[in-house]
Protein backbone atom coordinates (compact mmCIF):
# COMPACT_ATOMS: atom_id res chain seq x y z
CA UNK A 1 0.00 0.00 0.00
CA UNK A 2 2.94 2.18 0.73
CA UNK A 3 4.80 1.63 -2.15
CA UNK A 4 1.94 2.17 -4.45
CA UNK A 5 1.32 5.55 -2.81
CA UNK A 6 4.56 6.44 -3.24
CA UNK A 7 4.79 5.53 -7.04
CA UNK A 8 1.31 7.72 -7.50
CA UNK A 9 3.23 10.41 -5.58
CA UNK A 10 6.23 10.82 -7.92
CA UNK A 11 4.02 10.60 -10.84
CA UNK A 12 1.33 13.10 -9.81
CA UNK A 13 4.68 15.30 -8.97
CA UNK A 14 6.15 14.13 -12.49
CA UNK A 15 2.87 15.03 -13.92
CA UNK A 16 2.84 18.99 -11.89
CA UNK A 17 6.43 19.45 -13.13
CA UNK A 18 5.67 18.41 -16.97
CA UNK A 19 3.02 21.30 -17.01
CA UNK A 20 4.49 24.14 -15.03
CA UNK A 21 7.19 23.76 -17.49
CA UNK A 22 4.69 23.56 -20.66
CA UNK A 23 3.48 27.00 -19.43
CA UNK A 24 6.85 28.09 -19.07
CA UNK A 25 7.73 27.67 -22.75
CA UNK A 26 4.00 29.62 -23.69
CA UNK A 27 4.51 32.48 -21.53
CA UNK A 28 8.36 32.72 -23.16
CA UNK A 29 7.56 32.33 -26.53
CA UNK A 30 4.29 34.76 -26.48
CA UNK A 31 6.58 37.28 -24.59
CA UNK A 32 9.31 36.78 -27.99
CA UNK A 33 6.47 37.18 -30.23
CA UNK A 34 4.93 40.05 -28.88
CA UNK A 35 7.76 42.55 -29.55
CA UNK A 36 8.46 41.64 -33.19
CA UNK A 37 4.57 41.52 -34.40
CA UNK A 38 4.45 45.02 -32.27
CA UNK A 39 6.72 46.45 -34.39
CA UNK A 40 5.46 44.95 -37.77
CA UNK A 41 1.77 46.43 -36.63
CA UNK A 42 3.79 50.12 -35.84
CA UNK A 43 5.52 49.71 -38.93
CA UNK A 44 2.64 48.54 -41.60
CA UNK A 45 -0.44 49.05 -39.59
CA UNK A 46 -0.86 45.29 -39.99
CA UNK A 47 0.67 42.25 -38.52
CA UNK A 48 1.64 41.06 -42.28
CA UNK A 49 1.26 37.33 -43.06
CA UNK A 50 4.79 36.42 -44.05
CA UNK A 51 6.35 37.84 -40.92
CA UNK A 52 3.57 36.26 -38.72
CA UNK A 53 4.34 33.39 -40.78
CA UNK A 54 7.92 33.30 -39.82
CA UNK A 55 7.53 33.82 -36.21
CA UNK A 56 5.19 30.89 -36.11
CA UNK A 57 7.90 28.46 -37.73
CA UNK A 58 11.16 29.38 -36.23
CA UNK A 59 10.59 27.87 -33.15
CA UNK A 60 10.04 24.10 -34.98
CA UNK A 61 13.95 24.81 -34.89
CA UNK A 62 14.02 25.68 -31.46
CA UNK A 63 11.82 22.32 -30.50
CA UNK A 64 13.58 20.06 -33.00
CA UNK A 65 17.20 20.74 -30.94
CA UNK A 66 15.87 20.71 -28.22
CA UNK A 67 13.23 17.60 -28.28
CA UNK A 68 15.16 15.65 -30.79
CA UNK A 69 18.41 16.35 -31.64
CA UNK A 70 20.25 16.89 -28.60
CA UNK A 71 18.53 13.89 -26.63
CA UNK A 72 19.04 11.64 -29.38
CA UNK A 73 22.29 12.49 -30.70
CA UNK A 74 24.52 15.33 -28.86
CA UNK A 75 23.67 13.87 -25.51
CA UNK A 76 24.72 10.04 -26.33
CA UNK A 77 28.10 11.26 -27.91
CA UNK A 78 26.70 11.16 -31.57
CA UNK A 79 28.47 14.32 -32.28
CA UNK A 80 29.48 14.09 -35.73
CA UNK A 81 26.26 13.19 -36.84
CA UNK A 82 24.60 16.04 -34.73
CA UNK A 83 26.35 18.22 -36.57
CA UNK A 84 25.78 16.84 -39.67
CA UNK A 85 22.13 16.72 -39.31
CA UNK A 86 21.55 20.23 -37.93
CA UNK A 87 23.31 21.94 -40.77
CA UNK A 88 20.93 19.62 -42.51
CA UNK A 89 18.33 20.94 -40.83
CA UNK A 90 19.43 24.95 -40.96
CA UNK A 91 19.62 24.85 -44.59
CA UNK A 92 16.45 22.98 -45.02
CA UNK A 93 14.83 25.87 -43.20
CA UNK A 94 16.96 28.70 -44.97
CA UNK A 95 15.32 27.27 -48.57
CA UNK A 96 12.08 27.44 -47.32
CA UNK A 97 11.69 30.05 -45.59
CA UNK A 98 13.13 32.07 -48.78
CA UNK A 99 11.01 29.89 -51.34
CA UNK A 100 7.86 30.68 -48.99
CA UNK A 101 8.40 34.41 -47.85
CA UNK A 102 11.90 36.05 -50.03
CA UNK A 103 12.63 39.51 -48.16
CA UNK A 104 8.71 40.44 -47.42
CA UNK A 105 9.89 40.67 -43.65
CA UNK A 106 12.97 42.73 -44.36
CA UNK A 107 11.79 45.17 -47.21
CA UNK A 108 11.99 47.96 -44.73
CA UNK A 109 15.21 47.20 -43.19
CA UNK A 110 16.76 47.13 -46.48
CA UNK A 111 15.06 50.41 -47.83
CA UNK A 112 16.44 52.14 -44.55
CA UNK A 113 19.99 50.52 -45.38
CA UNK A 114 19.57 51.79 -49.19
CA UNK A 115 18.61 55.13 -48.11
CA UNK A 116 21.78 55.68 -46.11
CA UNK A 117 25.54 56.03 -46.72
CA UNK A 118 25.79 52.52 -46.04
CA UNK A 119 26.58 49.99 -48.75
CA UNK A 120 23.68 47.99 -49.03
CA UNK A 121 24.23 44.12 -49.67
CA UNK A 122 22.66 42.67 -51.58
CA UNK A 123 22.10 38.90 -49.85
CA UNK A 124 21.24 40.77 -46.61
CA UNK A 125 18.17 39.58 -46.33
CA UNK A 126 19.04 36.00 -46.27
CA UNK A 127 21.96 36.70 -44.07
CA UNK A 128 19.81 37.80 -41.45
CA UNK A 129 17.42 35.19 -41.79
CA UNK A 130 20.22 32.53 -41.26
CA UNK A 131 21.48 34.23 -38.24
CA UNK A 132 17.68 34.26 -36.85
CA UNK A 133 17.51 30.74 -37.76
CA UNK A 134 21.01 29.83 -35.98
CA UNK A 135 20.40 31.97 -32.74
CA UNK A 136 16.88 29.57 -32.29
CA UNK A 137 18.33 26.40 -33.82
CA UNK A 138 21.05 27.56 -30.88
CA UNK A 139 18.81 28.07 -28.28
CA UNK A 140 17.03 24.95 -28.17
CA UNK A 141 20.63 23.11 -27.90
CA UNK A 142 21.28 25.04 -25.45
CA UNK A 143 18.07 24.56 -23.41
CA UNK A 144 18.67 20.57 -24.32
CA UNK A 145 21.75 20.66 -22.47
CA UNK A 146 20.79 22.86 -19.70
CA UNK A 147 17.94 20.49 -19.36
CA UNK A 148 19.98 17.25 -19.23
CA UNK A 149 22.54 19.09 -16.70
CA UNK A 150 19.49 19.48 -14.02
CA UNK A 151 18.36 16.32 -14.53
CA UNK A 152 21.26 14.45 -13.84
CA UNK A 153 22.06 16.66 -11.12
CA UNK A 154 18.85 15.95 -9.80
CA UNK A 155 19.38 12.47 -10.23
CA UNK A 156 22.86 12.44 -8.61
CA UNK A 157 21.32 14.01 -5.53
CA UNK A 158 18.71 11.42 -5.21
CA UNK A 159 20.99 8.66 -5.39
CA UNK A 160 22.87 10.53 -2.48
CA UNK A 161 19.81 11.01 -0.45
CA UNK A 162 19.23 7.21 -1.12
CA UNK A 163 22.78 6.10 -0.40
CA UNK A 164 22.30 7.62 2.79
CA UNK A 165 19.32 6.49 4.17
CA UNK A 166 20.31 3.04 3.09
CA UNK A 167 23.32 3.44 5.01
CA UNK A 168 21.44 4.80 7.88
CA UNK A 169 19.32 1.98 8.14
CA UNK A 170 22.24 -0.73 7.86
CA UNK A 171 23.91 0.92 10.54
CA UNK A 172 20.55 1.21 12.99
CA UNK A 173 20.28 -2.57 12.08
CA UNK A 174 23.42 -3.10 13.30
CA UNK A 175 22.84 -0.88 16.72
CA UNK A 176 19.87 -2.66 17.83
CA UNK A 177 21.23 -6.40 18.35
CA UNK A 178 24.39 -4.69 19.59
CA UNK A 179 21.70 -3.27 22.52
CA UNK A 180 20.08 -6.13 23.32
CA UNK A 181 23.07 -8.40 23.70
CA UNK A 182 24.01 -5.83 26.29
CA UNK A 183 20.99 -5.61 27.52
CA UNK A 184 20.42 -9.44 28.15
CA UNK A 185 23.78 -9.89 29.31
CA UNK A 186 22.62 -7.57 31.91
CA UNK A 187 19.41 -9.45 33.08
CA UNK A 188 21.46 -12.78 32.97
CA UNK A 189 23.62 -11.32 35.57
CA UNK A 190 20.50 -10.08 37.60
CA UNK A 191 19.05 -13.73 37.43
CA UNK A 192 22.05 -14.92 38.71
CA UNK A 193 23.03 -12.44 41.96
CA UNK A 194 19.52 -10.79 42.45
CA UNK A 195 16.95 -12.99 41.62
CA UNK A 196 14.00 -10.91 43.20
CA UNK A 197 15.37 -7.76 41.17
CA UNK A 198 14.76 -9.47 37.24
CA UNK A 199 10.71 -8.89 37.04
CA UNK A 200 11.99 -5.16 37.65
CA UNK A 201 14.92 -5.13 35.23
CA UNK A 202 11.95 -7.09 32.46
CA UNK A 203 9.93 -4.46 32.64
CA UNK A 204 13.05 -1.84 32.05
CA UNK A 205 14.01 -3.74 29.10
CA UNK A 206 10.38 -3.89 27.79
CA UNK A 207 9.99 -0.11 27.51
CA UNK A 208 13.97 0.46 25.74
CA UNK A 209 12.61 -1.86 23.40
CA UNK A 210 9.52 -0.65 22.93
CA UNK A 211 11.24 2.71 22.17
CA UNK A 212 13.49 0.95 19.60
CA UNK A 213 10.92 -1.01 17.97
CA UNK A 214 8.12 2.14 17.67
CA UNK A 215 10.40 5.20 17.44
CA UNK A 216 14.03 4.29 15.99
CA UNK A 217 12.26 3.60 12.78
CA UNK A 218 11.66 7.85 12.50
CA UNK A 219 13.91 9.96 11.05
CA UNK A 220 13.88 12.58 14.50
CA UNK A 221 12.39 12.10 17.95
CA UNK A 222 11.81 14.19 20.38
CA UNK A 223 14.87 14.45 22.50
CA UNK A 224 12.83 14.29 25.75
CA UNK A 225 12.07 10.50 24.50
CA UNK A 226 15.29 10.09 23.73
CA UNK A 227 16.78 11.21 27.44
CA UNK A 228 13.99 8.69 28.74
CA UNK A 229 15.75 6.10 26.89
CA UNK A 230 18.72 6.95 28.69
CA UNK A 231 17.98 7.29 31.63
CA UNK A 232 15.87 3.59 31.61
CA UNK A 233 19.30 2.41 30.38
CA UNK A 234 20.81 3.34 33.31
CA UNK A 235 18.86 2.16 35.69
CA UNK A 236 18.99 -0.94 34.11
CA UNK A 237 22.32 -1.18 34.54
CA UNK A 238 22.45 -0.16 37.86
CA UNK A 239 20.11 -2.94 39.08
CA UNK A 240 23.04 -5.23 38.05
CA UNK A 241 25.17 -2.93 39.84
CA UNK A 242 27.01 -3.79 43.45
CA UNK A 243 28.54 -0.20 43.49
CA UNK A 244 26.62 2.67 42.33
CA UNK A 245 27.90 5.06 43.93
CA UNK A 246 29.92 6.30 41.20
CA UNK A 247 27.48 6.63 38.77
CA UNK A 248 26.07 9.55 37.73
CA UNK A 249 23.91 10.94 35.52
CA UNK A 250 23.03 14.93 34.68
CA UNK A 251 20.36 16.57 32.51
CA UNK A 252 20.01 20.27 32.22
CA UNK A 253 18.78 23.14 29.69
CA UNK A 254 15.13 22.98 27.73
CA UNK A 255 15.00 20.78 25.79
CA UNK A 256 11.19 20.14 24.95
CA UNK A 257 10.97 21.20 21.33
CA UNK A 258 14.33 19.28 20.39
CA UNK A 259 14.50 16.75 18.13
CA UNK A 260 17.18 14.27 17.42
CA UNK A 261 17.64 11.19 15.74
CA UNK A 262 16.63 8.17 18.02
CA UNK A 263 19.78 6.34 19.19
CA UNK A 264 22.32 8.80 18.36
CA UNK A 265 23.71 9.14 21.65
CA UNK A 266 23.14 5.78 24.05
CA UNK A 267 25.79 3.72 22.46
CA UNK A 268 28.35 5.99 24.26
CA UNK A 269 26.58 5.06 27.53
CA UNK A 270 26.75 1.65 26.15
CA UNK A 271 30.51 1.90 26.24
CA UNK A 272 31.28 3.14 28.83
CA UNK A 273 29.47 0.84 31.40
CA UNK A 274 30.57 -2.00 29.44
CA UNK A 275 33.94 -1.28 30.20
CA UNK A 276 33.84 1.05 33.12
CA UNK A 277 34.64 -1.65 35.28
CA UNK A 278 38.00 -2.06 36.76
CA UNK A 279 39.59 -5.10 38.43
CA UNK A 280 38.02 -4.56 41.45
CA UNK A 281 33.95 -4.20 40.46
CA UNK A 282 33.89 -0.74 40.83
CA UNK A 283 32.34 1.29 37.52
CA UNK A 284 32.50 5.07 37.27
CA UNK A 285 30.38 6.54 34.99
CA UNK A 286 29.83 9.99 34.95
CA UNK A 287 26.88 11.04 32.12
CA UNK A 288 25.99 14.83 31.40
CA UNK A 289 23.47 16.47 28.67
CA UNK A 290 22.97 20.13 28.38
CA UNK A 291 20.76 22.06 26.35
CA UNK A 292 21.80 25.83 25.25
CA UNK A 293 19.23 27.11 22.70
CA UNK A 294 19.92 24.68 19.89
CA UNK A 295 23.32 23.27 20.67
CA UNK A 296 23.21 20.23 22.79
CA UNK A 297 26.47 19.23 24.71
CA UNK A 298 27.14 15.20 25.57
CA UNK A 299 29.67 14.34 27.89
CA UNK A 300 30.12 10.45 28.63
CA UNK A 301 33.32 9.84 31.13
CA UNK A 302 34.23 6.32 32.41
CA UNK A 303 37.17 4.84 33.95
CA UNK A 304 39.16 2.39 31.74
CA UNK A 305 38.12 -0.75 33.12
CA UNK A 306 39.51 -4.29 33.18
CA UNK A 307 38.61 -5.55 29.48
CA UNK A 308 40.92 -5.58 27.04
CA UNK A 309 41.31 -2.60 24.59
CA UNK A 310 41.64 -4.15 21.63
CA UNK A 311 38.81 -5.88 22.25
CA UNK A 312 36.86 -6.86 18.49
CA UNK A 313 33.13 -5.78 19.79
CA UNK A 314 34.27 -2.73 21.48
CA UNK A 315 34.21 -0.73 18.86
CA UNK A 316 31.04 -1.25 17.19
CA UNK A 317 28.34 0.72 18.68
CA UNK A 318 30.77 3.57 18.72
CA UNK A 319 31.71 3.11 14.98
CA UNK A 320 28.59 3.19 14.19
CA UNK A 321 27.93 6.30 15.55
CA UNK A 322 30.62 8.18 13.73
CA UNK A 323 29.59 6.88 10.80
CA UNK A 324 25.52 8.41 11.48
CA UNK A 325 26.96 12.07 12.85
CA UNK A 326 28.85 12.11 9.62
CA UNK A 327 25.76 11.27 7.71
CA UNK A 328 22.99 13.71 9.89
CA UNK A 329 25.42 16.24 10.69
CA UNK A 330 28.44 16.72 8.58
CA UNK A 331 29.06 20.49 9.61
CA UNK A 332 27.72 20.70 12.39
CA UNK A 333 28.58 18.30 15.44
CA UNK A 334 32.03 18.04 16.86
CA UNK A 335 33.19 15.14 18.69
CA UNK A 336 36.16 14.74 21.28
CA UNK A 337 37.10 11.48 22.21
CA UNK A 338 40.46 10.92 24.38
CA UNK A 339 42.10 8.96 27.09
CA UNK A 340 43.64 10.46 30.24
CA UNK A 341 44.42 9.24 33.81
CA UNK A 342 42.97 6.04 33.04
CA UNK A 343 39.64 7.65 32.26
CA UNK A 344 37.74 7.85 28.76
CA UNK A 345 36.03 11.13 28.25
CA UNK A 346 33.49 11.63 25.30
CA UNK A 347 32.42 15.20 24.28
CA UNK A 348 29.91 15.78 21.92
CA UNK A 349 28.46 19.00 20.33
CA UNK A 350 25.53 18.99 17.76
CA UNK A 351 24.04 21.91 16.76
CA UNK A 352 20.06 20.41 16.15
CA UNK A 353 19.23 23.58 14.25
CA UNK A 354 21.04 22.22 10.99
Amino acid sequence: MYLLFSVKKKYILKKTLRIKEVWIHIIVWVCLVSFPVSVSFMEYGEVRFDFFYRLLVTPVLVYINYLVLVPRFLLNNKIWLYILISITVLVSFNLLMTFASPVAPFERFTELVQTSDIRPLKNLPYVITAIISFSFFLLGGILGVTKDFYRREKKNKEKEVQRKETELQFLRAQLNPHFLFNSLNSIYSLVRNKAHEAPEAVITLSELMRYMIYEAKQEEVPLCKEIDYIKNFVALQLLRLSDSENVKLKISGDYSDKKLPPLLLIPFVENAFKYGTDFKGTTHVDIRLRIIGDNLFFMVKNKIGAYKKDDKNSGIGLENIKSRLELLYPENHHLKIESEDSFYNMQLEINLSR
